[in-house]
C-alpha cells in the first residue's frame, strides 16, 4: 500500500496516518481499563452502575463458567441480547474462554435464529429470559448444547428490580421461570458461585477469530464475516485516532445503537472501554426515552444512524430537552442527509458527520473530519493505514478515472478473513487483497469519496442510470417529508420505474401531485418518481437501516 495518498493531504496533525496496531486480543482493552480505571463507572443500566472492576470481574466469571461446562478454544457461543450489562459481559468473557462470539439479533423469528445457529454451529447461546420459548423450539434442530438465561431485572436497582417482572408479564403476557439444569443455566447463579480464575486461551490476534458477524440479510441470506481479534483492534484503534480530542478525557458515550451490531459493538462498547468511558445502555430507540436520557446523564459522544438522529429532531416536545452535552457524533449504517445534519449541529451545538463502512469490514473505513473542515454529501476520505479506489464497474482490474462512477474497494487491516463456511462469496468479494464492497460511488480532485448507491439498488430506467440516494436527498429537503425511500419496480415500457415511500412528519400534509411538482424542480424528468406511496412507517432493521429489499418485494407482491 503506498504510504502517501491524495486524501492525506487533508489530515489534522492529530491524526497519524499510519498507526502502530497492538497486537494483543481485544480483550486486554478490557484488562487495561479495570487496571487503570478501577473504581470509574462503566456502565450505567436504567439507574445501576457497574464499576471497571465489577464489569471484568463478571467477565472473568462467566469466562470460567464457560469453560467449566466444555467451552474450547474456537467454539461459538451466541449473544441474543440487547444492550444491556449482560451483552458487555458476555462480549468479553466468551473471548476471554477462547471462544467465538456470535451476535444474534433478539428480534429474529424462529426461522432466521435457526438459520444463523445451524450456519454458525453455536453450541453455547446466552439470552434473555423471555426469548427462551423461541430458543427451545429451534434448539433440536440445531447443535446447541447450553443456553445460558438472564433477565433485564438482573441487574435493575431495587425497587425496579421487584416491579420489572409485573411489567413483564403486562407487556409480553408471559410469566418465565428459569430453573437451573445441565443444559439450561441461569445468570445470577453463575455470578453468585462462580470463582474468576478462568484459564487464559492462547490467542493469536491476527489468525484467530474473535467474531463471527452475520449480515443483514436483506438481499438473501445472511453471511458469517469473520472478524479477527486484530481486525477489531485496529478498528477501534482507528476510531479513537479520529476521535483525538475526546482521548484522555472523561466521555459518556450514548449506547442507543444495538450492540448485536457491528457499529454499535466497535463505536460505542468497543471504544469506550478502550478508553475508560463510562457507556450509558439502552436497550431499545424510543425517542422520548433518549432525549430524557440526554438531558439528564449528559452523553458527550452518540453515534447512531440516520432515522435515530431523525426520529429525535422530529419528536414535537424536542425543545423541552437539553441535548447541549453532545460534542460529536458519527452516523452510519445509512446515507445521512445534509438537512438532517445541519438540523442536529443546530439543536446540539455538536458535530454530527457521515461515516462509512461494512460489516466486512469491522466496520468503518471512511469519515468525514470531526473537528476539522468537512465536505457535505460525502462519506469523507479513507481512515488511517485503509486504501480506497473506484474501479470501473464489471471491469475488476481497471482504476475509474477521478470523478467517474464505480465500485468502491477498499484494503486496510480492519478487512475480514473471510466468510463462514463460504469459500464461494469470500472469492467473489476479496480479490487480490482488495473487498469489492457493492457500493457505487466516486473520488472527487480532492480525494474525498461519495456513495451514490448500492450496486444492486441502482435503477435502470429506459437506459438511464437512476441512483436512489440522489433522489431521496431531494426528497428529504422538503419541509413535510420525515423519511422517504426510492425504490426500482418493473415497468413494461422503461424496464424499470420509480417509487417513492413517503412517511410524513405529524401535522403536515401534501399529495402527490404536491410532490411530482417539487421534484420536476429539482431533478431531470427521468430521476422523478412516477408513484408515491404514503405510509405511516419504513420497515427497519434493529439498526435503523430503511429495508429497501422488503418494499421492493411487498410492491412486486401486489402487482401479480
Amino acid at each position: 500500500m503506498e504510504l502517501v495518498k491524495k486524501w492525506h493531504e487533508h489530515y489534522p496533525s492529530e491524526i497519524p496516518v499510519t498507526i502502530k496496531y497492538a497486537e494483543k486480543p481485544l480483550y486486554a482493552f478490557l484488562a487495561e481499563s479495570a487496571e487503570q480505571f478501577k473504581e470509574k463507572k462503566a456502565l450505567h443500566f436504567m439507574g445501576k452502575e457497574l464499576t471497571y472492576d465489577d464489569l471484568y470481574t463478571q467477565a472473568k466469571q462467566l469466562a470460567f463458567y464457560l469453560q467449566s461446562i466444555g467451552l474450547k478454544k474456537g467454539d461459538r457461543v451466541g449473544i441474543m441480547l440487547p444492550n444491556c450489562p449482560q451483552a458487555v459481559i458476555s462480549y468479553f468473557g466468551i473471548m476471554m474462554a477462547g471462544g467465538i462470539v456470535v451476535q444474534t439479533n433478539p428480534l429474529y423469528t424462529e426461522r432466521e435464529l435457526e438459520y444463523q445457529l445451524k450456519d454458525s454451529g453455536t453450541t453455547i447461546l446466552i439470552c434473555l429470559d423471555i426469548l427462551v420459548p423461541r430458543v427451545t423450539n429451534v434448539k433440536g434442530k440445531t447443535n446447541l448444547k447450553h443456553v445460558v438465561v438472564t433477565g433485564i431485572k438482573d441487574y435493575l436497582p431495587f425497587p425496579k428490580n421487584l416491579i420489572y417482572p409485573f411489567i413483564q408479564k403486562r407487556e409480553y403476557n408471559m410469566v418465565i421461570k428459569v430453573e437451573q439444569s445441565d443444559e439450561t443455566h441461569v445468570w445470577q447463579l453463575i455470578l453468585d458461585n462462580t470463582p474468576a480464575d478462568y484459564l487464559e486461551a492462547e490467542i493469536d490476534p491476527k489468525e484467530d477469530l474473535a467474531l463471527i458477524q452475520y449480515t443483514g440479510g436483506t438481499t438473501g441470506f445472511p453471511k458469517g464475516v469473520m472478524l479477527t481479534h486484530y481486525n477489531l483492534v485496529s478498528n477501534v484503534q482507528m476510531c479513537q485516532a479520529w476521535l483525538y480530542k475526546t482521548k484522555g478525557k472523561q466521555q459518556i458515550v450514548l449506547g442507543v445503537i444495538p450492540f448485536f451490531h457491528v457499529y454499535g459493538m466497535t463505536t460505542v462498547m468497543n471504544l469506550a472501554i478502550l478508553q475508560g468511558s463510562k457507556i450509558i445502555l439502552m436497550p431499545k430507540f424510543n425517542a422520548e426515552d433518549v432525549l430524557k436520557t440526554i438531558t439528564k446523564q449528559k452523553p458527550t459522544l452518540f453515534p447512531g444512524a440516520p432515522t435515530i438522529y431523525i426520529g429525535l429532531l422530529n419528536h414535537p416536545n424536542l425543545n423541552k430537552y437539553d441535548l447541549s452535552s453532545i460534542e460529536a457524533c458519527i452516523s452510519g449504517s445509512a446515507p445521512l442527509p445534509s438537512e438532517i445534519q445541519d438540523q442536529f449541529e443546530k439543536i446540539t451545538g455538536g458535530k454530527l458527520v457521515e461515516g462509512y463502512g461494512l460489516t466486512e469490514t469491522s466496520p468503518v473505513t471512511h469519515a468525514n473530519f470531526i473537528y476539522t473542515d468537512r465536505v457535505n454529501g460525502s462519506i469523507g476520505v479513507p481512515w488511517p493505514n485503509t486504501d480506497a479506489k473506484i474501479f470501473k464497474m464489471d471491469a475488476t482490474d481497471e482504476e475509474a478515472a477521478t470523478g467517474e462512477i464505480g465500485e468502491i474497494a477498499v484494503k486496510g487491516p480492519q478487512v475480514m478473513k473471510g466468510y463462514w463456511n463460504n469459500p464461494e462469496e469470500t472469492e467473489n468479494v476479496l480479490r487480490d487483497g482488495w473487498l469489492f464492497t457493492g457500493d457505487l460511488g466516486y473520488m472527487n480532485e480532492e480525494g474525498y469519496f461519495f456513495i451514490v448507491d448500492r450496486k444492486k439498488d441502482m435503477i435502470i430506467a429506459g437506459g438511464y442510470n437512476i441512483y436512489p440516494r440522489e433522489v431521496e436527498e431531494v426528497l428529504y429537503e422538503h419541509g413535510a417529508i420525515q423519511e422517504a425511500v426510492i425504490v426500482g419496480i418493473p415497468d413494461a415500457y422503461r424496464g424499470e420505474t420509480v417509487k417513492a415511500f413517503i412517511v410524513l412528519k405529524t401535522g403536515y400534509t401534501v399529495d402527490e401531485s404536491d410532490l411530482n411538482a417539487y421534484c420536476r424542480k429539482h431533478l431531470a424528468a427521468y430521476k422523478v418518481p412516477r408513484i408515491y406511496e404514503f405510509r405511516n412507517e419504513l420497515p427497519k432493521t434493529a439498526i435503523g437501516k430503511i429495508l429497501r429489499r422488503q418494499l421492493i418485494d411487498e410492491t412486486q407482491e401486489i402487482s401479480t
